[in-house]
């Protein structure tokens, strides 16, 4: 089968497509024909931060959505032909306070979905939503349970309530958009660019302002409850300074520097709250589809790529150039 494999060198010189071996399924196991897997910042990740020349092969990737090709003997859930989509998480299966022992994301340490076929147990795989293009399905999971665990397990998020989410635009960003205004809250972005502050108002965000503005000159109307944080040192103060008393910060991410320096007087003294977050469990991915479902949210799918454009599908990710989602067409 084809695959986009990442070995022998650093970073994106290390990617190539080549003919891979499809796995025997196990009797617990089934094989998903991949029809669309989604590219994340992880993936940008695994293969920059792979550094020994002699890292075995790996397949990275997170997401897919495909249909079952064969099932093991033992699979009770699904059957031949079934539209499914990929739990990027492993071994994480009840929602709890943190993560287990032993939790892993598809794609490192083990071959992930940039592959034709993907093969794994059957408790890792989910029915598509049916209001879902396999193209939307594709690029649903990690971020979307990441937004949905960030919003509403760790951060409570409650309709009547006000959002900031810093540096709209990513994967995670948009979901976490679409799923505030899906429940009545108030939502406003930042972004340094101007087509996707006017992109997020035009998907239902509240008021758009630019990052590197004041942002309390800019929101000195507004009380903000809880910002979303995933840039790190260049918006974190910013955004500990915007959130109202006793307010909340969830943070998830880095995209600068992960070092950051707070007050930690003028921390205790507001009465702030902190929390950090990733990925989510099996139990709350199941919670997130029937959320999606209910609320027929989709993607927002800025671009797919073939598997020959690998190169240039990581390069636009790395340079922030999507508004939402992007992935790979594996179907030939």
């Amino acid at each position: 089968m084809r695959a986009i494999v990442h070995e022998g060198k650093e970073g994106f010189e290390g990617l190539s497509v080549q003919e891979v071996e499809t796995k025997t399924i196990k009797a617990d196991e089934v094989k998903v024909k991949v029809h669309t897997a989604g590219l994340n910042r992880r993936d940008i990740a695994v293969v920059t931060k792979r550094h020994k020349a002699d890292d075995p092969a790996l397949i990275p990737g997170s997401d897919a959505s495909g249909v079952i090709e064969e099932i093991g003997e033992e699979v009770t859930k699904f059957n031949v032909g079934d539209e499914v989509v990929i739990n990027p998480g492993l071994n994480w299966k009840e929602k709890s306070d943190a993560p287990p022992e032993g939790f892993e994301i598809v794609g490192l340490p083990f071959d992930g979905t940039f592959s034709e076929f993907y093969t794994c147990t059957e408790d890792h795989v989910e029915l598509k939503p049916e209001h879902l293009s396999f193209e939307e399905a594709g690029v649903l999971p990690l971020a979307a349970l990441t937004a949905y665990r960030a919003l509403f397990t760790r951060g409570n998020l409650q309709p009547e309530q006000t959002i900031l989410l810093p540096g709209i635009g990513s994967g995670v960003l948009t979901f976490a958009l679409k799923f505030a205004k899906a429940v009545g809250s108030r939502v406003i972005v930042t972004s340094r660019s101007q087509d996707k502050r006017e992109e997020a108002l035009r998907l239902g965000a509240d008021a758009a302002i630019a990052t590197e503005s004041d942002w309390k000159e800019q929101l000195s109307a507004e009380k903000v409850d809880m910002v979303i944080e995933s840039i790190g040192e260049a918006t974190f103060n910013k955004s500990l300074g915007i959130v109202r008393k006793g307010g909340t910060v969830v943070t998830f991410g880095a995209t600068t520097n992960d070092q950051v320096s707070i007050n930690i007087r003028e921390f205790f003294y507001g009465q702030y709250n902190l929390l950090g977050t990733t990925m989510g469990s099996a139990e709350e991915f199941q919670e997130m589809l029937r959320f999606v479902s209910e609320h027929k949210i989709k993607p927002q799918l800025d671009r797919l790529f073939s598997v020959e454009e690998y190169k240039e599908a990581f390069e636009y990710l790395r340079d922030t150039k999507n508004f939402g989602k992007i992935g790979f067409t594996m179907e030939k």
